[in-house]
């Protein structure tokens, strides 16, 4: 059977068009436009039965494991209004407001 395209070559793909980017998903917890990098977090774990997928910011996703557990995602939800209630998350959402989407940083470890 002959191939339409070459295997190995390009292909004219003039008829085309180019899309605009789309625009950026903000992040789930600090509502930012995501960067380059997006996790997509399960606000429900999946251990406890979430299926739902969110974008988030890895530097956000790694300040919600380490200040919830399993149990306490669970019972927020999808629900961000109860996460920042935390002091911790609050203040952390404050405190990167202005920053780059494509900020990162090191975390401190889990609270528990």
């Amino acid at each position: 059977m002959a191939r339409k395209h070459s295997k190995h070559g390009s292909y004219d793909d003039s008829h085309v068009e180019e899309e605009a980017p789309a625009p950026a998903a903000p992040c789930w917890l600090c509502g930012r436009p995501t960067g380059k990098t997006i996790v997509w977090h399960h606000p429900v774990p999946k251990s406890r039965g979430g299926r739902d997928v969110v974008p988030m910011h890895p530097i956000c996703q790694q300040t919600l494991i380490a200040n919830f557990t399993n149990s306490e995602l669970q019972r927020h939800g999808m629900v961000v209004d109860g996460l920042l209630d935390n002091p911790n998350i609050r203040k952390f959402v404050d405190w990167v407001a202005n920053k780059d989407p494509d900020f990162t940083a090191t975390m401190a470890k889990k609270q528990r």
